[in-house]
Protein backbone atom coordinates (compact mmCIF):
# COMPACT_ATOMS: atom_id res chain seq x y z
CA UNK A 1 0.00 0.00 0.00
CA UNK A 2 1.03 3.58 -0.65
CA UNK A 3 -0.36 6.61 1.18
CA UNK A 4 0.30 10.16 -0.01
CA UNK A 5 -0.67 12.99 2.35
CA UNK A 6 -1.04 16.47 0.85
CA UNK A 7 -0.87 19.14 3.53
CA UNK A 8 0.60 22.49 4.50
CA UNK A 9 2.34 20.76 7.42
CA UNK A 10 4.14 17.59 6.23
CA UNK A 11 6.20 17.23 9.41
CA UNK A 12 3.06 17.36 11.55
CA UNK A 13 1.46 14.60 9.50
CA UNK A 14 4.51 12.33 9.61
CA UNK A 15 5.53 12.79 13.25
CA UNK A 16 2.99 10.31 14.72
CA UNK A 17 3.78 7.84 11.93
CA UNK A 18 7.54 7.70 12.47
CA UNK A 19 7.79 5.39 15.46
CA UNK A 20 6.53 2.13 16.95
CA UNK A 21 4.22 -0.02 14.81
CA UNK A 22 4.00 2.58 12.03
CA UNK A 23 7.77 2.75 11.72
CA UNK A 24 8.09 -1.05 11.64
CA UNK A 25 5.36 -1.41 9.04
CA UNK A 26 7.19 1.00 6.74
CA UNK A 27 10.55 -0.65 7.37
CA UNK A 28 9.01 -4.03 6.51
CA UNK A 29 7.73 -2.69 3.22
CA UNK A 30 4.06 -3.11 4.13
CA UNK A 31 3.31 0.54 3.39
CA UNK A 32 4.97 3.58 1.89
CA UNK A 33 3.89 6.86 3.49
CA UNK A 34 4.84 10.24 2.06
CA UNK A 35 3.71 13.72 3.05
CA UNK A 36 3.85 16.49 0.47
CA UNK A 37 3.73 20.24 0.97
CA UNK A 38 0.80 21.68 -0.96
CA UNK A 39 2.83 24.83 -1.62
CA UNK A 40 5.06 22.80 -3.95
CA UNK A 41 2.23 23.02 -6.49
CA UNK A 42 1.67 26.77 -6.13
CA UNK A 43 2.51 28.77 -9.26
CA UNK A 44 3.48 32.19 -7.90
CA UNK A 45 6.61 33.39 -6.15
CA UNK A 46 4.85 33.59 -2.79
CA UNK A 47 3.67 29.97 -3.12
CA UNK A 48 0.07 31.04 -2.49
CA UNK A 49 -2.46 28.27 -1.88
CA UNK A 50 -5.39 30.17 -0.33
CA UNK A 51 -7.66 33.13 -0.97
CA UNK A 52 -10.70 34.87 0.53
CA UNK A 53 -14.07 33.12 0.16
CA UNK A 54 -16.32 34.28 -2.68
CA UNK A 55 -19.39 36.09 -1.38
CA UNK A 56 -17.57 37.20 1.74
CA UNK A 57 -17.06 35.50 5.04
CA UNK A 58 -14.35 34.82 7.58
CA UNK A 59 -11.01 33.14 7.04
CA UNK A 60 -9.36 31.82 3.93
CA UNK A 61 -10.15 28.93 1.55
CA UNK A 62 -7.68 26.57 -0.13
CA UNK A 63 -7.63 27.33 -3.85
CA UNK A 64 -8.45 24.63 -6.41
CA UNK A 65 -5.36 25.07 -8.60
CA UNK A 66 -2.64 23.66 -6.30
CA UNK A 67 -4.89 20.81 -5.10
CA UNK A 68 -5.81 19.79 -8.65
CA UNK A 69 -2.16 19.90 -9.70
CA UNK A 70 -1.05 17.82 -6.71
CA UNK A 71 -3.68 15.12 -7.17
CA UNK A 72 -3.18 14.93 -10.91
CA UNK A 73 0.55 14.43 -10.44
CA UNK A 74 0.24 11.74 -7.76
CA UNK A 75 -2.90 9.92 -8.89
CA UNK A 76 -2.87 6.53 -10.58
CA UNK A 77 -5.77 4.43 -11.95
CA UNK A 78 -5.91 2.68 -8.57
CA UNK A 79 -5.90 5.76 -6.33
CA UNK A 80 -8.64 6.73 -3.89
CA UNK A 81 -8.74 10.43 -3.00
CA UNK A 82 -9.92 11.30 0.51
CA UNK A 83 -10.51 14.74 1.97
CA UNK A 84 -10.09 15.18 5.71
CA UNK A 85 -12.82 17.62 6.75
CA UNK A 86 -15.24 18.18 9.66
CA UNK A 87 -18.04 17.98 7.09
CA UNK A 88 -17.16 14.40 6.14
CA UNK A 89 -18.61 11.03 7.08
CA UNK A 90 -17.44 10.05 10.56
CA UNK A 91 -14.49 7.65 10.34
CA UNK A 92 -15.14 4.24 11.87
CA UNK A 93 -13.35 0.93 12.21
CA UNK A 94 -15.34 -0.57 9.34
CA UNK A 95 -14.13 2.25 7.10
CA UNK A 96 -10.55 1.63 8.18
CA UNK A 97 -10.90 -2.03 7.20
CA UNK A 98 -12.31 -1.13 3.79
CA UNK A 99 -9.54 1.36 3.12
CA UNK A 100 -6.85 -1.09 4.25
CA UNK A 101 -7.69 -3.12 1.14
CA UNK A 102 -6.89 -0.24 -1.22
CA UNK A 103 -3.51 -0.01 -2.96
CA UNK A 104 -3.10 3.78 -3.04
CA UNK A 105 -4.67 6.48 -0.89
CA UNK A 106 -4.27 10.23 -1.39
CA UNK A 107 -5.27 12.16 1.73
CA UNK A 108 -6.03 15.84 1.24
CA UNK A 109 -5.77 17.89 4.43
CA UNK A 110 -8.23 20.73 4.85
CA UNK A 111 -7.09 23.96 6.47
CA UNK A 112 -8.39 27.44 7.24
CA UNK A 113 -12.11 27.53 6.29
CA UNK A 114 -11.85 24.47 4.05
CA UNK A 115 -11.23 23.81 0.36
CA UNK A 116 -12.84 25.17 -2.79
CA UNK A 117 -15.90 22.98 -3.32
CA UNK A 118 -14.91 22.21 -6.91
CA UNK A 119 -12.14 20.07 -5.46
CA UNK A 120 -14.76 17.98 -3.65
CA UNK A 121 -17.01 17.79 -6.69
CA UNK A 122 -14.36 16.76 -9.20
CA UNK A 123 -11.44 15.16 -7.33
CA UNK A 124 -12.56 13.66 -4.05
CA UNK A 125 -13.90 10.11 -3.71
CA UNK A 126 -14.61 10.27 0.02
CA UNK A 127 -14.92 13.00 2.67
CA UNK A 128 -13.88 11.84 6.14
CA UNK A 129 -14.11 13.34 9.62
CA UNK A 130 -12.50 11.80 12.71
CA UNK A 131 -15.15 13.24 15.00
CA UNK A 132 -17.63 15.98 15.71
CA UNK A 133 -15.09 18.68 16.52
CA UNK A 134 -12.78 21.01 14.58
CA UNK A 135 -8.97 20.82 14.51
CA UNK A 136 -6.52 23.51 13.45
CA UNK A 137 -5.75 21.52 10.29
CA UNK A 138 -6.33 18.19 8.61
CA UNK A 139 -2.76 16.88 8.98
CA UNK A 140 -3.58 15.61 12.47
CA UNK A 141 -6.70 13.85 11.19
CA UNK A 142 -4.76 12.35 8.27
CA UNK A 143 -2.24 10.86 10.70
CA UNK A 144 -5.06 9.33 12.76
CA UNK A 145 -6.69 7.77 9.70
CA UNK A 146 -3.36 6.49 8.39
CA UNK A 147 -2.52 4.86 11.73
CA UNK A 148 -5.92 3.13 11.92
CA UNK A 149 -5.53 1.78 8.39
CA UNK A 150 -1.90 0.68 8.49
CA UNK A 151 -2.27 -1.32 11.72
CA UNK A 152 -4.82 -3.49 9.89
CA UNK A 153 -2.42 -4.48 7.12
CA UNK A 154 -1.39 -8.15 7.36
CA UNK A 155 1.85 -8.38 9.33
CA UNK A 156 1.67 -4.89 10.85
CA UNK A 157 0.79 -6.15 14.33
CA UNK A 158 2.79 -8.76 16.19
CA UNK A 159 -0.29 -10.88 16.88
CA UNK A 160 -2.87 -11.15 14.10
CA UNK A 161 -5.59 -11.49 16.74
CA UNK A 162 -4.88 -7.95 17.96
CA UNK A 163 -6.88 -6.40 15.12
CA UNK A 164 -9.70 -8.92 15.48
CA UNK A 165 -10.28 -9.14 19.23
CA UNK A 166 -10.67 -5.43 19.99
CA UNK A 167 -13.19 -2.63 20.33
CA UNK A 168 -15.38 -2.01 17.28
CA UNK A 169 -14.63 -5.38 15.66
CA UNK A 170 -18.31 -5.69 16.43
CA UNK A 171 -19.50 -2.12 15.64
CA UNK A 172 -21.91 -2.27 18.60
CA UNK A 173 -19.47 -3.50 21.22
CA UNK A 174 -16.42 -2.26 23.09
CA UNK A 175 -13.64 -4.57 24.19
CA UNK A 176 -13.88 -6.16 27.64
CA UNK A 177 -11.56 -4.90 30.41
CA UNK A 178 -8.11 -6.50 30.52
CA UNK A 179 -5.76 -7.24 33.43
CA UNK A 180 -2.17 -8.36 33.98
CA UNK A 181 0.13 -9.16 36.91
CA UNK A 182 0.22 -8.69 39.83
CA UNK A 183 -2.99 -10.53 40.58
CA UNK A 184 -3.59 -8.23 43.53
CA UNK A 185 -2.72 -4.53 43.47
CA UNK A 186 -3.50 -2.07 46.26
CA UNK A 187 -6.41 -4.13 47.46
CA UNK A 188 -7.90 -4.67 44.02
CA UNK A 189 -7.83 -8.18 42.57
CA UNK A 190 -7.96 -9.56 39.07
CA UNK A 191 -11.40 -11.21 38.59
CA UNK A 192 -11.04 -14.79 39.77
CA UNK A 193 -12.57 -16.22 36.61
CA UNK A 194 -9.65 -14.90 34.53
CA UNK A 195 -7.27 -16.99 36.67
CA UNK A 196 -9.44 -20.10 36.65
CA UNK A 197 -8.21 -21.65 33.42
CA UNK A 198 -11.83 -22.35 32.45
CA UNK A 199 -11.90 -20.95 28.91
CA UNK A 200 -15.66 -21.23 28.54
CA UNK A 201 -16.30 -19.23 31.70
CA UNK A 202 -13.64 -16.71 30.68
CA UNK A 203 -15.35 -16.14 27.34
CA UNK A 204 -18.70 -15.75 29.07
CA UNK A 205 -17.20 -13.22 31.50
CA UNK A 206 -15.60 -11.25 28.65
CA UNK A 207 -18.88 -11.15 26.75
CA UNK A 208 -20.80 -9.89 29.76
CA UNK A 209 -18.10 -7.38 30.72
CA UNK A 210 -17.91 -6.03 27.16
CA UNK A 211 -21.67 -5.45 27.08
CA UNK A 212 -21.59 -3.74 30.47
CA UNK A 213 -18.69 -1.52 29.44
CA UNK A 214 -20.46 -0.55 26.23
CA UNK A 215 -23.65 0.32 28.06
CA UNK A 216 -21.73 2.49 30.53
CA UNK A 217 -19.34 4.26 28.13
CA UNK A 218 -21.00 4.16 24.70
CA UNK A 219 -24.76 3.59 24.95
CA UNK A 220 -25.01 5.27 21.54
CA UNK A 221 -23.60 2.12 19.92
CA UNK A 222 -26.95 0.42 20.42
CA UNK A 223 -28.23 -2.54 22.37
CA UNK A 224 -25.82 -5.41 22.84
Amino acid sequence: MKIDIITLFPDMALAPLSDSIMKRAQAAGLVEIQAHNLRDWATDKRRTVDDAPCGGGQGMVLMPGPLFAAVEELKTPHSKVILMTPQGTVFQQATARELSEETHLILLCGHYEGVDHRVIEQLVDLELSIGDYVLTNGAIAAAVVTDAIVRLLPGALGDARSSVEESFTDPHLLEAPVYTKPNSFRGHDVPAVLLSGDHKKILEWKSHAAKQRTQENRPDLGEC
